[in-house]
């Protein structure tokens, strides 16, 4: 899942963004209530985290102006303001929960899946799909022609990225970026690698059928044709 964390706090910013990578989630960070805006406005999420005490824009204001654009994205509030009626506050601002601080990695996960969990039944898109391949988001089932396939969580998370862009030229840039978090070419075959295990999986024991194609000199480009 694709997470924005918005998080002024350097070192607790580092603690959940570690731990959430290593859940398998991506996660890009904002360090301030405007810049956590601006970027939920730009992206398509499946979840935001968000501080209640944020330079620049509270926590709860940012809420109520996604919530004013109708963006039905799941929000989990972190605060250090834990009493009963904070946290009613912070729901009615449009939270889908509420956190206090000290609080528990493994908590927080299992309430992040929870509300991505619900968000993904209420609008029915669990499911990512392109002719005949299909990646359950919540059970992390991929088949395609009603084969299972088993994908590492490398390959999964590109399979993932493509599929949210069917039909598109992905280029190197986006993929270090979006599947790596690399914000620089480390000048390594790493996409190569990967594009080539990915299509041995999804592409190789369906003769005749090729959906991953490279697109010389652009990158990447997942598509189906009839």
């Amino acid at each position: 899942m694709h997470i924005l964390l918005v998080e002024d706090d350097n070192e607790t910013a580092s603690y959940l963004m570690k731990g959430l990578k290593e859940s398998g989630h991506v996660v890009d960070r904002a360090s301030d209530g405007k810049e956590g805006l601006f970027m939920a406005f730009d992206s398509n999420f499946d979840a935001l985290i968000v501080d209640r005490m944020l330079p620049e824009l509270d926590g709860l204001t940012l809420i109520t102006k996604i919530r004013e654009k109708n963006l039905d994205i799941p929000i989990i509030i972190l605060s250090a303001l834990g009493e009963v009626d904070e946290r009613v506050k912070g729901l009615k601002y449009g939270a889908d929960d509420y956190l206090a601080k000290p609080f528990s990695f493994s908590e927080l996960l299992a309430r992040l899946d929870a509300v991505i969990r619900r968000n993904q039944h209420d609008n029915n898109n669990s499911l990512l799909e392109l002719g005949d391949l299909k990646l359950d988001l919540l059970s992390r089932r991929v088949e395609r022609e009603g084969q299972i396939i088993d994908l590492q969580p490398r390959e999964y998370k590109l399979l993932e990225f493509l599929l949210r862009r069917p039909n598109q030229v992905v280029t190197r840039t986006m993929l270090l970026e979006g599947v790596w978090e690399y914000h620089f070419d480390p000048q390594t075959n790493v996409i190569d690698v990967h594009i080539s295990r990915l299509r041995s999986k999804i592409d190789k024991p369906f003769k005749g059928k090729q959906m991953l194609f490279t697109e010389r000199g652009a990158g990447y480009a997942l598509r189906y044709d009839e």
